[in-house]
């Protein structure tokens, strides 16, 4: 097999974490990227935390996954291929239900096509938790889905049954990883689709109101980025001609309002933020697609991929909000948490 990897939207949020990581274990990689949600800034990060002799091993391909040709190129003599690239974000599917729909399934099925054609050994791609829709219960089992409440479902849903036709027709392994909530830094901050968290130590950081959608007890599973990444290296490492779907999360829900009472305790605690405690929170009706909790099962992962989430919340946390506010801190690697 050989020992270069790709990454589809490696400019991102997570791929990014995925190439540091990469690049420190001395592996080969590819990267596809359009930059239409990745950044350059973050690709910068990671040249100067991982130093030029590893940066020596990172190829970068400025392409569209919905382009079959960009594709062909991009797995080009590559051994594995993790998939992040995507439009992500529930209102951004609502308001641009096509162009979501279009990027990730059409990209999807062009890449898995792509990766098939060139017998590359296995694909990690990033699905959704949610993909469980209107299930009745909070807590998510990968068997049991709902009915898809927005095109961002639908569209994650339509990926995991592309896989599936894909490795029945062609024997490549594929497996899907269902992210929950996921957090950390170089996580985007700005804009109308920015995730939560981010968004809201955005905003205590500027001692300006956070918005809770809701009356704020809904739950969510906040997962730290590094937790992603090390599903992704172990959902690489199966066995080749395997299939398979699992929750990615820490199985630990936290409601929106503690979460604003850590998150503003962590912004307090950073030197000359302390007017952050005073802040509070205001409120807004929920919006259309959220779901009301959910919260990850983590025993199928734990017993087909050895899963463990690594970083816990409080922590993530954080050192998240030491990112964000550019205060400089330790980041332990996923390595040394094996």
């Amino acid at each position: 097999m050989s020992d270069t990897w790709l990454i589809t939207g490696v400019a991102g949020f997570i791929g990014s974490h995925l190439l540091e990581t990469l690049l420190r274990a001395g592996r080969y990689v590819v990267g596809l990227d359009n930059f239409s949600t990745g950044k350059k800034e973050n690709l910068n990060e990671v040249e100067a935390r991982v130093g030029a002799e590893r940066w020596a091993r990172f190829r970068l391909i400025e392409g569209d996954l919905r382009s079959r040709d960009a594709c062909d190129a991009a797995v080009r003599g590559v051994g594995v291929v993790l998939h992040q690239a995507a439009l992500n974000s529930v209102p951004r599917s609502m308001a641009h239900p096509v162009q979501v729909l279009r990027t990730n399934t059409i990209g999807s099925v062009n890449l898995f096509s792509s990766a098939a054609q060139a017998e590359v050994s296995r694909v990690v791609y990033a699905s959704s938790s949610s993909v469980y829709g209107d299930v009745s219960t909070a807590l998510r089992r990968e068997p049991v889905l709902g009915e898809p409440m927005s095109p961002y479902a639908v569209s994650k849903r339509a990926m995991e049954q592309l896989a599936a036709v894909t490795h029945r027709n062609t024997g490549i392994a594929l497996t899907g990883l269902r992210y929950f909530n996921v957090f950390g830094p170089r996580q985007n901050p700005d804009g109308p689709y920015s995730a939560v968290i981010p968004r809201w130590i955005r905003a205590l950081l500027a001692v300006e109101s956070p918005v809770i959608h809701g009356d704020g007890t809904q739950s969510r599973d906040f997962t730290h980025v590094e937790n992603v990444v090390r599903a992704n290296l172990l959902a690489a490492a199966r066995p080749a001609g395997s299939c398979g779907v699992f929750n990615v999360g820490t199985g630990r829900g936290t409601s929106l309002n503690a979460l604003f009472e850590i998150l503003r305790s962590h912004v307090a605690a950073v030197p000359g933020r302390s007017k952050a405690s005073a802040v509070q929170a205001s409120t807004a009706p929920p919006r259309a697609g959220d779901v009301a909790s959910a919260l990850a099962d983590l025993g199928l992962a734990r017993q087909e991929l050895g899963y463990e989430a690594v970083v816990g919340l409080d922590e993530g946390l954080r050192e998240t909000v030491s990112h964000v506010a550019g205060v400089r801190g330790t980041r332990h690697s996923v390595e040394a948490r094996r």
